[in-house]
């Protein structure tokens, strides 16, 4: 009863955006979307694989979807009409817009591929029908990117089990293994400690590919006195967690310092700036411009931070080409990194809750 309320102050929330935008139903694609408006947890496998769709009007909820995931959807989400089709969606569309009578349909333009969008407006044509679809992923961008309480608890918790797993696998970092063991190590203990999956492939890249900020894990062996960038992150209860540490096997030599010491002050120095009503724009260029001004901005070409939540990237972000004006509830990550080819990288990843009078770092390491 309790997880009903807090979906149908969801889909209230959504209602009024379509209101507001003249749109008469949205249609709901994602995986982390159907979930967050649902409670249905179906698993896209693939891009080109949907596990169904939600279809959400001022009056009418329906989840619709194929016989694989029939009863899944009837008991986890409740709320919802489930109609199951067995042509695939295009073909069902058209009966679908009679029963709701509705004109302008809003859709993620980030999950709909082409292909899926030209047969559902061919469904639509050949049954004489004038609805259009309209692109509005913003509507639900804007929804997700305030985490409530609850939210916010359940992704401190992914946090805290991908930290422990950190604390327990750094005993084992040493010359005797390669970056793929070492990330190997980092996922089996993140499964076995309860995650359900990786939020991503941990990243583990020692010195020269450390210059990659998304490097893979190779063959080569870790080696002292070179920076080895560890990047990780797990699901648990479908949130998200993301962590990077960069570390060392030996003593630390002056380049290695500095250049951490300057990482890490940019950090420090964005992530003070971090409150309600601040600009994301104009916190990356707080980390950004100290990077630069200590000689290394050529060597920092990612955006500072993306929001985490049932995605690992999500809104908002922070970035030199993105404007967002932060709010309560946001979280999201903060990951200043320097690049040196050749040499390595260096790269330090906390994760952030904006609050009503500042911001929480939520790392408990």
């Amino acid at each position: 009863m309790e997880n009903n309320i807090k979906i149908e102050k969801r889909i209230e929330k959504l209602r009024k955006s379509l209101f507001e935008k003249q749109i008469d139903c949205y249609m709901v694609l994602s995986e982390e979307n159907r979930y967050y408006f649902s409670d249905f947890k179906g698993e896209d496998t693939t891009f080109y694989e949907s596990a169904g769709c939600l279809l959400i009007t001022d009056k009418s909820l329906i989840l619709a979807t194929d016989s694989r995931y029939e009863l899944e959807a009837k008991n986890e989400a409740p709320l919802y009409e489930v109609c199951i089709y067995k042509e695939g969606l295009p073909k069902e569309m058209p009966k679908l817009i009679k029963m709701l009578d509705i004109k302008k349909i809003g859709f993620e333009g980030a999950r709909l591929s082409i292909v899926l969008c030209n047969k559902i407006i061919d469904e639509i044509k050949k049954a004489n029908l004038n609805t259009v679809l309209i692109e509005a992923d913003e509507l639900l961008d804007l929804i997700r990117e305030i985490k409530d309480e609850q939210e916010i608890e359940l992704i401190k918790k992914s946090l805290f089990l991908a930290e422990s797993v950190f604390k327990d696998a750094s005993n084992l970092i040493s010359t005797d293994i390669t970056e793929k063991e070492f990330s190997w190590i980092m996922e089996k203990k993140m499964r076995e400690a309860g995650a359900s999956s990786m939020a991503f492939p941990p990243i583990v890249a020692s010195g020269p590919n450390g210059a990659l900020p998304h490097a893979k894990p190779t063959d080569r062996l870790l080696k002292e006195f070179e920076p080895i960038i560890i990047d990780w992150g797990l699901k648990l209860n479908s949130y998200c967690s993301d962590i990077t540490r960069t570390v060392l096997i030996g003593e630390k030599d002056d380049t290695f310092k500095r250049v951490y010491d300057i990482v890490s002050f940019a950090q420090k120095k964005a992530t003070q700036a971090i409150r309600a009503g601040s600009n994301s724009k104009e916190i990356d260029n707080i980390a950004r411009s100290y990077i630069s001004d200590n000689g290394f901005g050529d060597n920092f070409g990612h955006s500072l931070g993306h929001g985490v939540g049932l995605a690992v990237h999500e809104g908002p972000r922070l970035s030199p080409f993105r404007e967002t004006i932060l709010k309560p509830g946001m979280v999201f990550t903060v990951e200043p990194g320097i690049y040196i080819p050749g040499w390595g990288g260096i790269r330090l990843e906390n994760m952030v809750a904006v609050t009503d009078d500042g911001s929480i770092i939520l790392n408990t390491i």
